[in-house]
């Protein structure tokens, strides 16, 4: 009896000492197009406050939404170490929004990457369904660099006005992940364009893919929705900017940052979501 208490805790010991818990910051971000009717709110104003509300929560991987080229040169010249995958919606180069990836280089090297557009025909810069405009996922394979641990990115934006395209949305990433990850760990990043009431949103969060962060989160601050309209005093509980992890991922921390500036003044008309997630690295 002693004996086989005695392997039974030399094997508990071996099975510790080969796995280590390790986490990481995820975070989704509409950062608002460059419109030039947002005077007040002008991209070139908000830009720093955005880009050092980043740099701040020191995210270790984000997905964006709605930032075009110019844009995206402008975060990168103030969010030194980062690099971004993506390309525009319009004609899958550098056309139209993007719905980008920003990673730590330092920290990950890029396995693979590419863009598919929410539609039948995936592979091309066209609407799909209802949708009033073309709509892209971006997906990258990552590989820490320090643990080999691999996992799948995948960051979208579904469109604002086809019901049946943001449905059919959620199915096509849902089996692209199937497809692409298979058993690999996967995070999803996006601005659903529909709050945690919306068929399109329990399609993702109750497929047994993925679980949505905000629900599986030992420590939640939610003090508002994500959508705030450039309007810091607008309350709501919709949450129409997700995060959603497979099993591999465990979220530990989940909030909604509703950082202000210059009395009152918000970076974007979004706010970000941001995450903690631990996860198990065989040594």
């Amino acid at each position: 009896m002693i004996k086989k208490a005695l392997c039974a805790l030399f094997l508990l010991l071996a099975v510790s000492a080969t796995i280590s818990a390790q986490t990481m910051k995820v975070a989704t971000y509409n950062v608002r197009y460059d419109n030039k009717q947002d005077t007040a709110n002008a991209w070139l104003r908000r830009l720093p406050h955005l880009t050092n509300l980043i740099r701040f929560q020191d995210f270790d991987l984000f997905g964006t939404q709605e930032v075009l080229y110019t844009q995206l040169q402008d975060m990168t010249s103030k969010l030194p170490g980062y690099a971004y995958i993506g390309v525009g919606r319009d004609d899958g180069k550098q056309a139209g929004e993007y719905s980008a990836i920003f990673y730590k280089q330092d920290r990950y090297k890029l396995l693979k990457q590419g863009t598919f557009w929410l539609a039948p025909n995936t592979t091309a810069p066209v609407k799909g369904w209802d949708a009033a405009l073309p709509r892209v996922c971006t997906w990258g394979q990552f590989q820490e660099k320090t643990t080999g641990f691999t996992f799948y990115l995948f960051n979208t934006h579904f469109d604002h006005v086809g019901v049946q395209a943001r449905k059919e949305s959620a199915k096509l990433i849902l089996a692209r992940i199937k497809e692409m990850a298979g058993a690999s760990p996967a995070i999803l990043t996006g601005d659903l364009n529909v709050d945690q009431r919306n068929e399109s949103y329990t399609l993702l969060s109750t497929s047994g893919t993925l679980r949505d962060a905000y629900q599986t989160a030992a420590v939640v601050y939610a003090p508002n929705g994500t959508f705030n309209d450039f309007k810091a005093t607008t309350k709501t509980d919709a949450r129409i900017d997700h995060i959603f992890l497979s099993p591999a991922f465990t979220a530990t921390r989940y909030g909604i940052l509703t950082d202000t500036y210059g009395g009152g003044k918000t970076p974007s008309d979004h706010y970000p979501v941001a995450i903690e997630v631990r996860y198990s690295v065989k040594k």
